[in-house]
This record gives C-alpha cells, sequence and structure tokens, in this order.
C-alpha cells in the first residue's frame, strides 16, 4: 500500500515515525533507536513504561520547538514542550490532527484503565494512522476510524494476534501492521500468525528501519 510505505515506518517494537502528507514527522513511542533520519515535530507518547517513554531516546528525536503529548502521569516528568492529554482529549501541532483514545487491559494488571494510558489517531492529511498502545481488545476501538491500524500482537502485556484480528474487525482499517514485539517480548512469529489470521484486511509486516 503506496501511503502506508510512504507515511509508516517501523522503529522496531512499538516505535514509529509516521510523516504527513506535509512533511510533518510524528514519532511515536521512540525507543532503542540507533541514528533517527529526521528530528521530530511531534512526539506522541502512550504511557509511561521504560520501552514506550525513554527520554533518551526522546532527546534523540526532539529540536527546538517539538511538541510532546502522553499521558497525564508524565507531568513533570519530560523535558521540553509537554503537554498531558487524557482519553478523548484533542490536539493540533506543526500541522497534525491527533486524538487521545484509551489504551488498558481488560484481564491483566499491566495498564489498568484507571491510570489513563494512550492511544492515538493521527491525521496526517487524507490518511489517518491509529496506534493502538498497549491495549487489550476494548469496546472503545468500535469507534476508531483510521485507513491504518497499528495493533500490538505479542500477547503477554497486550493482545495476542488473535485477539488483534478481532480488534482489526471491529475497526475496519484499509491495511494492519502488527508491532510490540521483537525486542522485550514477542517474535516475528506473532506477527506472520496475524497476518495468516486476519481477514478483516490487508496486513503488511514492515520491515524495521534503523
Amino acid at each position: 500500500m503506496e501511503d502506508l510505505e510512504k507515511k509508516v515506518h517501523w522503529l522496531g517494537h512499538s516505535s514509529f515515525r509516521l510523516e504527513s502528507q506535509a512533511g510533518t514527522a510524528v514519532y511515536i513511542d521512540p525507543y532503542n533507536l540507533k541514528a533517527p533520519e529526521k528530528k521530530a515535530d511531534v512526539v506522541l507518547i502512550t504511557h509511561a513504561h521504560f520501552d514506550h517513554f525513554s527520554p533518551a531516546d526522546i532527546g534523540k528525536v526532539a529540536k527546538s520547538g517539538t511538541r510532546i503529548f502522553g499521558p497525564e502521569a508524565l507531568a513533570g516528568k519530560v523535558e521540553g514542550d509537554f503537554t498531558a492529554l487524557k482519553p478523548g482529549d484533542r490536539a493540533e501541532a506543526a500541522g497534525v490532527a491527533v486524538e487521545a483514545v484509551p489504551a488498558y487491559n481488560t484481564d491483566k494488571n499491566f495498564h489498568p484503565k484507571a491510570s489513563g494510558f494512550l492511544g492515538y489517531v493521527v491525521d496526517l492529511g487524507g490518511f489517518s494512522v491509529y496506534h493502538a498502545g498497549d491495549t487489550d481488545l476494548i469496546e472503545e476501538m468500535k469507534s476508531i476510524k483510521a485507513d491504518a491500524a497499528l495493533l500490538p500482537v505479542s500477547g503477554t502485556y497486550t493482545m495476542d494476534a488473535s485477539e488483534a484480528c478481532r480488534a482489526a474487525q471491529l475497526i475496519k482499517p484499509k491495511v494492519a501492521v502488527p508491532m510490540h514485539y521483537g525486542s522485550v517480548v514477542g517474535s516475528r512469529e506473532d506477527a506472520i500468525r496475524f497476518r495468516n489470521l486476519c481477514g478483516a484486511c490487508e496486513v503488511v509486516i514492515l520491515e524495521q528501519e534503523k
């Protein structure tokens, strides 16, 4: 899918760089980055766990004027121009529209709903991307509208591949991309299982960019 390849770049685990139609660079959960290709206009953090909130990696991509957004739990912990969001909040930065949406566990305690952790829907200008964050299959997904859905597939802390397929059925994106594997937990086999199981939409397993 041409829009996906141009606008969504997987940096490993749950870390992505999105690029808008106008060239705005949006990093989500930058973690364990080597040499970032571009500086960030916007940084989105889903929650406070080390593999999603990495001050060192935010420092690698931030520049003067970078806008940083994250859950209220990160207030006072982020250097730079930080704005706290809660589920349902909307923001705009560098010409990119961002909606914060819920992300939580339903049958485990790693990401309680009460913590206010986030996923995001990002409008890149004619192409929208849903980054689910660390979440289980949740009822709020029924209202998510996005062209591309970035979904965790590793299990343990999040949905597994089978549950991610059910999420894709609810969201109905044009394309789904598996994430949250190959680093802290999960493997490429989880991504392949997701692709093999998911008949709701096209599935693209992105190659990790350095």
